[in-house]
């Protein structure tokens, strides 16, 4: 009896489950099979369905493509960069909004707004502060100007100025959430282990060091990884900064390689593409073992 109300039971959860594994079979497993075939045939007519031969070539062919590496380092540069400075700072905003008493959710309705803004607006508005035009150089030039320093072109000037605005912007779009996510953590912590702390006559210092980084360490660890996959996929925001052509600009990143190699100015190389896709996969799989490796010594969970 007990084996068929089991049987009954493990029937009707996986029918449950079936909706959802058609979904991600259709839409999740089916795509990555065959961006992975496309990747290995050589020679691939997208018209006429064909291809002339199976090997590594697209990935050879990918690796030595100088935008494609110039692609890799802005992607890279732009997470080494963005990723621990916005956690960083989140942190920062999100313990003196949790030491406020009063207007505490007005500030944090201030600091959230820029994420349900839609990012290619910010992108213009970022564009048009740092952008040097005929009848003016620009709100952050005009500021460099009054404290003695020279204007900068940061939209269509040297590669450290591109990038400095692009990991600004970023910082920007990505930190709301993180706050949120950071206040709501800090919001959590039992509050006994700091009234015991205090009582022992623990430093506040310490308190954040040894109570509050490691029960809000899970939360941090969640953004972080996020916030790697979130920086691999850039491509809209540096179409917003620097217009569509970004290999022109020198900012193209790996997600805006493979958009190219399909529909760009270079459109038309599917086996392309889906090598690059492949390899991009690979890089954000890396990354996030890694960090799961680190996680098990560092993150502490209660």
């Amino acid at each position: 009896m007990r084996k068929r109300i089991f049987r009954d039971n493990g029937f009707k959860g996986w029918l449950y489950l079936l909706p959802a594994i058609l979904f991600l079979g259709v839409f999740l497993v089916y795509p990555l099979i065959d961006v992975w075939i496309y990747s290995f045939e050589e020679g691939y007519n997208s018209a006429a369905q064909t291809y002339y031969g199976i090997g590594p070539y697209n990935y050879s062919y990918v690796l030595h493509d100088p935008y494609f590496l110039q692609a890799v380092k802005n992607t890279f540069v732009l997470v080494v960069i963005t990723v621990p400075l916005s956690t960083g700072i989140a942190l920062l905003i999100s313990l003196g909004l949790n030491s406020i008493g009063t207007l505490k959710g007005l500030f944090q309705t201030i600091y959230f707004l820029p994420y349900v803004t839609n990012t290619l607006a910010i992108g213009l508005v970022f564009m048009i502060l740092f952008k040097k035009t005929a009848y003016s150089d620009g709100m952050i030039n005009l500021l460099i100007h009054w404290f003695g320093g020279n204007s900068v072109d940061f939209i269509e000037g040297p590669y450290w100025a591109k990038m400095f605005v692009l990991c600004v912007y970023t910082i920007w779009v990505v930190m709301p959430f993180k706050i949120l996510i950071l206040t709501s953590a800090l919001a959590s912590v039992n509050q006994e282990y700091y009234n015991a702390a205090r009582v022992d006559g623990t430093s506040s210092f310490r308190i954040f060091i040894r109570i509050t980084l490691p029960m809000i360490s899970p939360m941090i660890f969640y953004l972080v990884i996020t916030g790697f996959i979130g920086a691999f996929k850039a491509y809209s925001d540096v179409v917003a900064l620097f217009g569509t052509n970004l290999n022109a600009a020198g900012m193209n990143t790996m997600v805006g390689y493979i958009y190219d190699m399909l529909y760009g100015d270079s459109g038309g190389y599917p086996s392309y593409a889906s090598a690059s896709a492949i390899l991009l996969f690979v890089i954000v799989l890396t990354v996030t073992c890694i960090n799961l490796l680190i996680s098990k010594r560092k993150i502490h969970y209660y």
